[in-house]
């Protein structure tokens, strides 16, 4: 009789995902688990470009002047938040005033202010449960979700009991949508519409 099937299985950790060559390494450990992320679809790229092209110039940058400033964004890079949950968000933020310089390293281990997922119908599931769990008991002030095939935009904020939904939005609405409520966001634009000059 073989105890193999008694053996708990090893869970994966940074250590896991860096062994992987870098251009080959679209993965998460999501409960102790390496777990592939989703080939973007092109609704995917697009709407996660549009988002960034919409933030980056108003808030990437050192708070005052004629824009809002005050972040650091980032695009597709891996944060640590425990040992055996490791993500690679589609868009994430840490505001200046609680990082002064831009995080190093790989994986960040430093808790961002805000994440963003563009789901992709593969791994949807992941990014609103088994993440967004784990993003509130890591207390991740600001939760965004961007449905590239429904149209939507769902913006949650933390709270001790748990996550607030604060806005949904769909194509053709104009949000000012926390923490990046500085701005008028028109939310088509994330799904193609063009932005007004």
């Amino acid at each position: 009789m073989s105890t193999s099937a008694s053996r708990p299985v090893p869970r994966a950790t940074a250590a896991d995902l860096l062994a992987i060559p870098e251009d080959q390494r679209f993965h998460e450990v999501i409960g102790g688990e390496l777990v592939r992320k989703a080939s973007p679809a092109g609704e995917h790229g697009g709407t996660q470009a549009a988002l960034a092209g919409v933030l980056f110039d108003p808030f990437n940058r050192r708070s005052g002047g004629r824009r809002p400033g005050g972040w650091w964004l980032l695009t597709e890079v891996e944060v640590e938040l425990t040992p055996d949950e490791i993500y690679r968000p589609d868009l994430l933020g840490f505001r200046r005033e609680r990082a002064p310089e831009r995080p190093r390293g790989n994986p960040l281990r430093e808790r961002p202010d805000w994440i963003c997922e563009v789901l992709s119908s593969t791994t949807a599931r992941n990014d609103t449960v088994k993440k967004m769990r784990v993003y509130h008991r890591c207390e991740i002030p600001h939760y965004w979700r961007v449905d590239p095939i429904e149209e939507t935009l769902a913006v949650h904020r933390w709270t001790p009991e748990g996550y607030l939904t604060a806005l949904v939005a769909e194509r053709g609405e104009r949000v000012h949508a926390e923490p990046f409520e500085a701005i008028e966001l028109a939310v088509g634009v994330l799904f193609g519409d063009d932005a007004e000059e």
